[in-house]
């Protein structure tokens, strides 16, 4: 890489340097408070604005999605159906401490113990069938499935997207920018 700016003095091998590096700056600074930038005259100075601007200027950008890359299609959607599963078997253990502070197990549970028992047996046990382990792991059976489908199904979704964009051309975006 060749330097155009001006030589720099170079320091001595063992002499400490005469003065600071200072880099080149495209503009002079003032001379003085009253000089104007640029050393040049007070009428060549620009003046600064006094009004504000009307609309606000808006940068706009046309974008085409050509392609989507399926690995990180199937990366994305794997970590956000995770996390889909996690809050699917949070909300289910609340829901069901709720349920059971509330009463509903025993109320309803004892209902259906009246209308399918006998005078041998009690019944339907509600209680013992919803107990909060085996709905945390159906829960969890679930969430698995849906990680796994979800994650499928999304980088299936790409590979189409993919081929369909190779006919029509992909997804036309419009990107704005406000200053």
């Amino acid at each position: 890489m060749t330097d155009t700016r001006e030589p720099q003095p170079q320091p001595q091998a063992g002499a400490a340097p005469a003065q600071p590096y200072h880099p080149p700056q495209a503009y002079s600074e003032p001379a003085g408070p009253g000089a104007p930038r640029g050393g040049g005259t007070a009428t060549a100075q620009r003046k600064p604005r006094t009004g504000a601007r009307m609309a606000p200027r808006t940068r706009k950008a046309r974008l085409r999605v050509a392609k989507a890359d399926p690995w990180s299609v199937m990366k994305v959607s794997f970590l956000l159906s995770i996390a889909l599963g996690i809050c699917t078997i949070v909300a289910a253990a609340v829901l069901w401490m709720v349920m059971d502070a509330m009463g509903v197990f025993s109320t309803v549970g004892g209902t259906i113990s009246e209308a399918t028992g006998s005078n041998e047996s009690n019944g339907f046990d509600l209680q013992s069938f919803l107990s909060l382990p085996r709905v945390l792991i159906f829960t969890s059976v679930i969430a698995v499935i849906d990680v796994v489908l979800a994650t499928a199904l999304a980088t299936l979704g790409a590979f189409i997207y993919n081929l369909s964009a190779g006919f029509v051309g992909g997804v036309e975006l419009t990107l704005a920018e406000d200053e």
